[in-house]
């Protein structure tokens, strides 16, 4: 599980790094939040709100233990 877990929370940096990069492209908002509905469809990437609060919580776990403590 900790590996899945590990996996997940890599593959969703790599979708939010991919998706401030498009953020700070000089296009328009619109223009950008639909490339990036493209993008994912193209790929067959479909996240429900399920999903991403699951994908947030791993996340969220990681970088807690990533983090060292005071």
């Amino acid at each position: 599980m900790k590996g899945l877990c590990l996996l997940t929370a890599f593959i969703g940096g790599v979708a939010a790094g991919t998706a401030v990069g498009m953020l700070f492209a000089p296009a328009k908002g619109s223009e950008t939040r639909a490339n990036i509905y493209d993008f994912m469809n193209k790929h067959g990437i479909k996240l429900s709100k399920s999903d991403l609060e699951e994908l947030k919580k791993c996340v969220t776990n990681e970088c807690d233990k990533a983090t060292p403590k005071a």
